[in-house]
């Protein structure tokens, strides 16, 4: 029995650059479910969640000479390009806010999203590290990242001001910054 291919990621970018569709269909092969995922968390409908996928794939196929390898992995950079498709995508059908964050003050929310999408991205180890914020920074982070929020919005969302989000979002990052390092 032969064993499936696997690349390194100099070979992936390689094989993307060369346009060989077989290294193509690996990359989608192995990273859809996480790329997936992370749209599915931002937008919140799996339909929606599938065409955002389709979208990223062909992104990346277009271009990936604009790839910087001394800039971040291969996978961050396709992460960051699901997520701002996604968002773009909410964006452009002008979603209200309402409509991009559920009932916030029901503590069940963050649950119901983290047991939705956390899944599919786990093995990235994400929602153990989030887990490590205490509760307003991981809502925070949540809707900054994940669901596009900006300062000003998450600030009206959750009745807070301003000063207090941003406050919450720069000690969120540390700590993560921190719990990484220790990883």
């Amino acid at each position: 029995m032969g064993s499936a291919p696997t690349y390194t990621e100099v070979e992936l970018v390689h094989g993307l650059k060369a346009r060989d569709e077989k290294i193509f269909g690996y990359l989608y092969d192995h990273y859809s479910p996480a790329l997936y995922g992370v749209a599915l968390k931002v937008v919140n409908d799996e339909s929606v969640a599938s065409d955002v996928l389709q979208e990223v794939f062909v992104k990346i196929w277009r271009n990936i000479d604009r790839y910087d390898a001394t800039k971040g992995r291969l996978f961050t950079w396709m992460l960051n390009i699901a997520r701002n498709t996604a968002i773009d995508t909410l964006r452009s059908k002008a979603h209200k806010l309402e409509q991009k964050v559920q009932d916030i003050s029901n503590g069940n929310y963050l649950l119901e999203q983290q047991m939705a999408v956390h899944q599919s991205v786990d093995h990235l180890g994400l929602s153990k590290v989030v887990e490590k914020l205490n509760k307003e920074q991981r809502i925070i982070i949540d809707l900054a990242y994940y669901k596009g929020c900006t300062q000003e919005e998450i600030a009206k969302v959750l009745d807070i001001p301003l000063g207090t989000v941003k406050t919450r979002m720069r000690n969120a990052i540390i700590q993560l910054r921190n719990i990484l390092k220790q990883a």
